[in-house]
């Protein structure tokens, strides 16, 4: 009897037998089933290998703020270079002798609600009187958009960064719209140092006009010594033949521009009386 029970066990031997038959049929399946799709016409496909991400460069155009792009907010590592963070300089202040008619139409419009008209066009005129030999003015108009400063200071840092004291200037601005508080506050610094200078500001729309810090900034102006007007349908005719190419046209002013000039005009009496 004992040597029929023993004939039952299996040996050690036909156990790992056993054993590597099954992992044969377990890993002879999938060679199987690429038998069976390859039969069928199917193409078997692998799965790709995973490699480095690259860093997504954004498209969109930037605006010009300074600020860091998208793309660019740290160091990231390539196989054959490296991309460093990179600060994006402003939009450039825009100098020049005349402007587009389509421009000075759109940006010197006095409207009420000034949508869409996110840039100041300044037109200047500098005449310099006290020296010796004759001094040459200057003429021109630049404007800023999206830039590093607004158009007021920036006069003052790329047209009339030179002051002789000895000198007397007087500055003429036609503006598209009066200065911002900050603006303001910059420009009664200036005049302040620049003792020898009279500023006249010619302004076709009032800026923010409601806020308190616009309406302190303007005052702040006249008591510095600043002159502050609305602009006349006359002063566009002016600035149409002065700063416009204006192909040798007549300036004809849009609908309502003496009732706008009326509107404004009552508004700054009111803030500056």
């Amino acid at each position: 009897m004992a040597d029929k029970k023993d004939s039952k066990i299996p040996s050690k031997s036909g156990l790992i037998k056993k054993k590597e038959k099954k992992l044969e049929k377990v890993e002879s399946k999938p060679e199987k089933e690429k038998e069976k799709n390859k039969d069928k016409g199917e193409k078997v496909t692998k799965k790709p290998e995973k490699t480095p991400e690259n860093p997504q460069i954004n498209e969109t155009m930037p605006q010009g703020n300074g600020e860091v792009a998208d793309g660019a907010k740290g160091p990231v590592k390539d196989e054959e270079f490296e991309l460093e963070p990179m600060e994006l300089p402003p939009f450039e202040i825009i100098i020049g002798d005349r402007m587009n008619p389509t421009f000075f139409k759109f940006q010197f419009k006095n409207v009420e609600y000034s949508s869409g008209r996110n840039k100041t066009f300044l037109c200047y005129q500098v005449d310099i009187h006290g020296g010796s030999a004759e001094t040459e003015g200057l003429r021109g108009y630049l404007e800023d958009e999206h830039s590093g400063s607004h158009a007021e200071e920036a006069f003052f840092h790329q047209v009339l960064a030179y002051y002789d004291k000895s000198l007397h200037y007087t500055v003429t601005w036609y503006t598209s719209s009066s200065p911002c508080a900050s603006c303001s506050a910059k420009l009664v610094e200036i005049l302040r140092a620049r003792k020898t200078m009279r500023l006249n500001i010619h302004c076709s729309r009032l800026f923010q006009w409601e806020e308190a810090e616009i309406q302190a900034g303007l005052q702040a102006l006249v008591r510095a010594g600043c002159k502050i007007r609305m602009m006349r349908p006359v002063d566009f005719a002016y600035v149409w033949s002065t700063f416009v190419e204006n192909e040798e046209d007549n300036f004809t002013p849009w609908e309502d521009c003496q009732d706008s000039y009326d509107y404004y005009d009552e508004r700054l009496c009111d803030i500056l009386k």
